[in-house]
């Protein structure tokens, strides 16, 4: 048994040496190193390995800062999209026919490369070309994406990334794998939603054929809307305003002015009149008593007379030039 161990221990140098012995192709030995993620991650040796020309190989290298001490959220909220585009891309491009690496730098791996390229945000996401081969280009340069218009999905970049490579280069689509969690909820809420839809419907039928419910709803409906409701939403108006005297102003003079209590005051001028009109259409006249009938009458006529009487002269202040007027306004 002693010389069993002496034999393992001679041959552990040499199999260190074969763990570490590269294949002496670059693309083959990063293609390699992406096959779990799609995105190889980098560091600051790995990055100018990856980079240094000669090159007969294109690059993609996203440079990003994903600790949550650096706040950067488009960093967090791009990286799924990005693992996403590189693991489309090494399934679509199984030969490497291409000769396409998509790599990952964190700004804590690659601090001095950080600073080389003088970059003060993340993300940023650099294209480096073939320096040798058909597809060489004569700058050498890396073509550099801002993430000037925020996230941006895997689909986005893939069109951006397929600009850079030749006409005829392979371009494998993005495959998004099958959301089987929202499939899930979105039918658990359907069937809830007709499950409760079965049980409430006793109840919720009656109320939903009620005719004075709709009555209501309508009516406060046609008060909001021709009273000046959306006008308000739609120009901003201001509340009241001041007089410059030390009073408010309740109402704007000209019809293209508006405040906004001006629109509440005359919503409850056409609901009172609405609601005088109504009681002496249908609830006067349904009342046995003779005398309360004609109390009743006098009442509500007189409510209409003040509260259009009102009305007029709150039109006559938005229109100097209106001349016609009805007591007690």
């Amino acid at each position: 048994m002693r010389w069993l161990q002496v034999l393992t221990a001679s041959l552990l140098p040499f199999t260190a040496l074969a763990a570490k012995k590269s294949s002496g192709d670059r693309f083959s030995d990063f293609r390699a190193k992406s096959s779990s993620s799609g995105a190889v991650k980098l560091d600051d040796n790995s990055y100018a390995q990856l980079t240094k020309a000669p090159r007969d190989y294109s690059v993609a290298v996203l440079l990003t800062a994903l600790e949550t001490r650096f706040g950067c959220k488009l960093c967090q909220e791009f990286q799924p999209e990005w693992e996403l585009l590189g693991k489309s891309w090494l399934k679509g491009d199984k030969s490497g026919a291409g000769r396409q690496i998509f790599g990952t730098l964190d700004f804590v791996d690659g601090k001095n490369t950080f600073q080389s390229l003088m970059l003060q945000t993340a993300p940023i996401l650099l294209y480096f070309h073939p320096t040798v081969g058909p597809n060489a280009k004569v700058d050498a340069q890396p073509v550099r994406f801002d993430f000037t218009n925020g996230p941006q999905s895997a689909e986005q970049i893939h069109s951006w990334v397929s600009r850079q490579l030749p006409a005829d280069a392979p371009k494998p689509a993005v495959h998004r794998p099958f959301n089987w969690v929202k499939i899930v909820s979105v039918s658990t809420g359907i069937l809830g939603a007709v499950t409760f839809l079965a049980v409430a419907a006793p109840y919720l039928v009656p109320i939903l054929q009620n005719r004075n419910l709709w009555a209501a709803f309508s009516l406060i409906a046609v008060l909001l809307f021709t009273s000046g409701h959306m006008f308000n939403h739609i120009r901003k108006v201001p509340y009241v305003q001041g007089d410059g005297k030390g009073g408010m102003n309740y109402f704007a003079g000209g019809f293209s002015n508006q405040f906004g209590l001006e629109s509440q005051i005359v919503a409850a001028m056409y609901g009172v009149l609405s609601f005088a009109t109504i009681s002496l259409a249908l609830k006067v006249p349904r009342i046995a008593d003779a005398r309360a009938q004609q109390i009743a009458v006098f009442l509500w006529s007189g409510v209409l007379l003040c509260m259009y009487s009102f009305l007029l002269s709150v039109f006559r202040m938005k229109n100097g030039g209106y001349q016609f007027w009805l007591p007690p306004f």
